[in-house]
């Protein structure tokens, strides 16, 4: 025998139930004699207070070079009757090697199957049986004559409770007294054993619970089967070998008071229900306590009202979808009240300070473009050019002579979304009040600097982030972001981010014209122009005397804007807006991509496919030079292009 295995030996003569600060003690002592933490969490989870392989983790973390030896556990050892087996096969110097030695009789009591079998039948009048109103059944009781101790401490007349696997193997005993401390058989793991009260097959629930007075009550209270899973850190055991062995049966666990989010977790991994006992009542109070101060028929009320993990697909009815409430918008089919969104378009394209007029309307309450709005906080972390942002509000202000609203407040200093940083924001915004309305991130470049936005990895981290406020904050996560080189693909960066949205807002820009329209809407007209123009303000003036300017949003209306859309009259974009032409005539789908459904539509990469042979350039280049033909047309506003389809405003 090694000396590992000497001191495993010797720690598994242990009582795994002890008091904590002997359990230390036990496991200060294994850590130095050579034992792994696996050695201690399989010896510690015996335990009925087994609180788990973290707390075992944890604790074996702890353990530093100390006072306490390897000796310290051979003597708490030979204390709870341990015997030496390095000993015994020194003093039998002729023994044949490979010759097992016979088993000592100590040893023989400590097999849990051999001293089941010398037990009795327990009766209903054991005191704990009687104490707990419990049944006798599958029961047995140490008799008088038994010389068995556990720990120093006999245990003649004790209740054995056996552990039995699913298939009938014993695993191990626990013995309970009249009155007192529960206790395991030394040597001897629980693993996959349980106790059950009652019949699975016939049960129309079954209740997992940490002992046998708890499955006694719930089973004498409902008629349904108990398992008793010998300690809370083995409830997720227990449940994982039900749930697999009984996949139909409606399992219920009953937590003590205080476990009840172990319960509920262990509920959501293996799709069982839990129940929850009275909140007043004190940590470790169980369903036999409460039986014992009210009755069976409370209990049974109690464990009528057992709760389901929320389930990820719900079956509605037709009525269900009739009566649901209608979606609520921050800015009337625009913006919804809650999600994520984005504001995007070009450089100098006007993005920034139409954000910031958006802004500004819904922490007013003001119409913006004839929509109407539903007042909420905002808070807008402007990233990009302090001094600038600074102007563009005093323009704002000057404009319409008018502070800027109350509930609109801003936050200037940097912020990358892949940190804590998106913690700490949450928790500023909580603390001023302004949850639950909108957050505007100002640009999306600058809140993940460095970030490859190609990346399907790098886009994903920012939208969890985006995720994660908008589930701390509610209300609506709104980004400032750029389009792409191609007018065609809409956000710049990987597709997911636009998946993720809820709704977005695309800028664009010809010249001094510009417009916003919807590209993205939840039951919203997504095809609808809004032109605006910037309007220069003074705010005031250089050293030099030279007027500081910025710019104010003014809204045009769409006939201005519309004078200003021209039909190409030469190069590819003529030959690419004929050819657009032809097609549009020939195609049988209409309303593609927020189109009014009277339009026709022809998906982009056809039309690039159909097309391109018309154009004169070199054969090589004409795929390129057609879909920039379409990008310029797109630009001057003379197509329109959303989710891969084209057609004519």
């Amino acid at each position: 025998m090694t000396e590992s295995e000497r001191a495993r030996s010797a720690l598994h003569s242990l009582d795994p139930g002890c008091d904590r600060e002997p359990w230390i003690k036990a496991g200060m002592a294994a850590k130095a004699a050579g034992l792994s933490l696996d050695d201690f969490t399989d010896w510690s989870r015996g335990a009925p207070n087994f609180a788990g392989e973290r707390d075992c983790a944890q604790v074996w973390r702890s353990f530093t070079d100390g006072g306490i030896k390897a000796g310290t556990l051979f003597s708490m050892a030979f204390s709870a009757g341990w015997n030496d087996p390095e000993k015994r096969r020194q003093n039998q110097p002729g023994q044949r090697q490979n010759e097992r030695p016979k088993q000592s009789p100590q040893k023989a009591e400590k097999s849990a199957l051999s001293l089941w079998n010398r037990l009795e039948s327990a009766s209903p009048s054991h005191p704990y049986i009687m104490a707990k109103k419990g049944k006798p059944d599958g029961l047995r009781v140490v008799p008088d004559g038994e010389s068995l101790t556990i720990a120093g401490q006999s245990v003649a007349g004790y209740l054995a409770v056996p552990a039995f696997s699913i298939d009938g193997t014993l695993r191990t005993l626990q013995l309970i007294p009249g009155q007192g401390k529960k206790l395991n058989l030394p040597g001897h793991s629980f693993d996959d054993g349980l106790f059950l009260v009652g019949d699975i097959a016939t049960s129309g629930r079954v209740f997992i619970v940490e002992e046998i007075g708890q499955a006694w009550a719930c089973n004498r209270s409902t008629g349904c089967a108990a398992v008793v899973s010998f300690g809370a850190g083995r409830l997720e055991k227990i449940t994982g070998i039900l749930r697999r062995e009984y996949p139909q049966s409606r399992l219920v666990l009953v937590p003590d008071r205080g476990k009840e989010i172990q319960a509920s977790e262990i509920a959501k991994q293996h799709k069982t229900e839990w129940v929850t006992l009275p909140d007043q009542k004190p940590a470790n109070y169980d369903a036999a306590d409460l039986a014992a101060e009210y009755s069976d028929e409370a209990l049974s009320e109690i464990l009528e009202q057992s709760k389901r993990p929320p389930m990820r697909y719900r079956l509605l009815t037709a009525a269900d979808i009739v009566d649901r409430p209608p979606l609520r918008w921050m800015v009337r089919g625009v913006l919804p009240a809650e999600g994520i969104a984005a504001l995007y378009g070009p450089s100098a394209s006007g993005k920034s300070f139409l954000a910031l007029d958006l802004a500004a309307a819904i922490a007013d309450g003001a119409e913006w473009f004839g929509c109407r709005v539903k007042q909420a906080s905002v808070v807008y972390a402007a990233l990009e050019g302090e001094a600038g942002f600074s102007q563009r509000a005093k323009a704002w202000q000057l404009h319409h002579g008018q502070d800027l609203p109350d509930f609109l407040q801003f936050i200037m200093q940097p912020l990358d979304l892949r940190t804590d940083d998106v913690t700490e924001l949450a928790d500023a915004v909580i603390a001023s009040g302004r949850a639950g309305g909108l957050l505007v991130i100002d640009t999306l470049n600058r809140a993940a600097s460095g970030a490859d936005e190609n990346s399907s990895q790098d886009m994903g981290q920012i939208i969890d982030a985006c995720k994660a406020l908008q589930a701390k904050l509610g209300g609506l996560v709104m980004l400032i972001h750029h389009s792409g080189k191609d007018a065609t693909k809409g956000l710049r960066g990987h597709s997911s981010l636009y998946a993720a949205l809820d709704a977005a807002i695309e800028v664009r820009r010809d010249g001094d014209s510009r417009e916003w329209c919807i590209a993205k809407a939840k039951d919203g007209n997504d095809s609808a122009a809004h032109p605006f123009r910037l309007e220069v303000v003074e705010i005031g003036e250089h050293d030099d005397g030279e007027p500081i300017t910025s710019c104010a949003v003014v809204r045009e209306e769409s006939a201005a804007i519309a004078t200003r859309r021209k039909i190409p009259k030469g190069g590819n974009q003529r030959i690419v807006w004929d050819a657009l032409g032809d097609l549009l005539k020939k195609s049988r789908d209409f309303g593609k991509g927020g189109a009014p459904g009277i339009r026709p539509c022809v998906e982009l990469e056809a039309a690039i496919i159909e097309i391109a042979p018309s154009l004169t350039c070199e054969e090589k280049r004409k795929p390129e030079r057609t879909r920039q033909a379409i990008t310029g047309l797109v630009a001057s506003k003379t197509i329109e292009h959303r989710e891969g389809w084209l057609w004519i405003p």
